[in-house]
């Protein structure tokens, strides 16, 4: 089956989350990605824990369909049989710590020099300069610089997200750039050179509350589970178990009312007339909205508010996530090959018709070692 990156090979000095993440999606779609791991290491987010057949969870979720190859890069014969590599691939990406990339001698101006049609993205923290260049950064100190753990919690304590935010919106722009800069090379044969900062990806996901703040003067209440703005919108008890539901507009507030809480006189009670007039009344809202549950369970709230078209939610796990029904009706799930053995992968969320994703193995450290070695080898015969 062709996909849309066959014959793109990308070369990655990666670790952790966010640069391993822009390459494993363009695995995905058939790009050819050689993983470069320190020797008997590996890519340090292999040890975070042992818990997917005694493998890192981040690991066999960030890194099928690549191949491992140890390099010491440190090591003049490793780092000419990098340079090789380098100089074959149409791609290369790095998240390496500041200003090591420079001494390196694998910053974009050095390698494009010699090979301008190279797409070469560089991830970081703060970005190539200003003040906070050479200071490292980790998911939870990114969010906590753009804002993200201040608006995160209750009232009472600050909390960061629940999965690697920064991590992720980091990574996710940096797949875009690559794609985007391989599309504009096919009009002008050039390659390009992409930054992306962690503090810029996330910025972005942050900006309404950034301009809630500065323009309203105020900051976004934390209201746990509950929206900051919105009214009513998150989790409410019934009289057996929990439901979340959201209203978004004047026609669902007043469907609300009359088919799910069968109050069709709240629609014209003044406290609640508007979206503002209901979050300045929460807490009245909430216990008005609660007593009008109290005789039901979570399953039969549930109903009423699908007939109502209201939109709503069960509160699962992610373990009870793994068994969706909308997933399994959807045939989401792919067997990926891991060191260890199977494990079930959730499918890309892009769908097309034209192709299926890759969804190659998750190498062992240095699985692709003799391989790739070899191959060179050939290559420089031939030559």
């Amino acid at each position: 089956m062709r996909h849309p990156l066959d014959g793109i090979t990308v070369v990655a000095l990666e670790q952790a989350v966010a640069a391993p993440l822009a390459t494993r999606h363009l695995a995905d779609l058939g790009a050819r990605v050689i993983k470069i791991e320190r020797p008997g290491a590996g890519d340090f987010a292999r040890g975070y824990d042992q818990t997917v057949h005694g493998q890192s969870s981040y690991f066999v979720w960030l890194n099928r369909g690549k191949e491992s190859l140890e390099l010491n890069i440190k090591n003049t014969a490793d780092r000419a049989l990098l340079a090789t590599l380098i100089n074959k691939a149409d791609v290369f990406v790095h998240n390496l710590v500041p200003g090591a990339v420079e001494r390196l001698g694998l910053d974009a101006r050095t390698l494009r020099a010699a090979q301008p049609e190279l797409v070469h993205c560089a991830i970081s923290g703060y970005g190539p300069d200003g003040p906070y260049r050479s200071k490292k950064a980790y998911d939870l100190l990114v969010q906590c610089e753009t804002g993200l753990v201040s608006s995160t919690g209750t009232a009472d304590a600050p909390a960061k997200a629940g999965v690697s935010i920064a991590d992720i919106a980091t990574g996710m722009y940096a797949y875009s750039g690559i794609l985007a800069a391989l599309y504009d090379r096919e009009h002008t044969g050039r390659g390009a050179s992409l930054h992306v900062a962690m503090i810029d990806a996330l910025g972005e996901w942050m900006s309404q509350p950034a301009y809630f703040s500065r323009y309203g003067g105020q900051p976004p209440r934390r209201t746990g589970a509950r929206h900051p703005s919105i009214s009513p919108y998150g989790p409410h008890r019934t009289g057996a178990g929990t439901v979340f539901f959201g209203v978004q507009n004047e026609r669902e507030w007043a469907v609300l009312c009359r088919d799910v809480l069968l109050l069709p006189e709240l629609v014209e009670d003044p406290r609640f007339a508007t979206n503002n007039n209901r979050v300045a009344h929460n807490d009245e809202l909430t216990s008005i909205i609660e007593r009008a549950f109290a005789e039901l369970d979570a399953e039969q709230v549930i109903e009423r508010f699908d007939r109502a078209g209201i939109a709503n939610a069960r509160l699962r796990t992610p373990a009870e996530f793994t068994r969706h029904p909308q997933l399994a009706a959807r045939h989401r799930w792919r067997p990926v090959d891991t060191p260890g053995g199977v494990v079930e992968a959730l499918l890309p969320p892009v769908v097309a018709d034209a192709w299926e994703p890759v969804m190659g193995a998750v190498p062992a450290l240095g699985a692709h070692n003799d391989a790739i070695r070899a191959e060179l080898a050939s290559k420089v015969e031939s030559d």
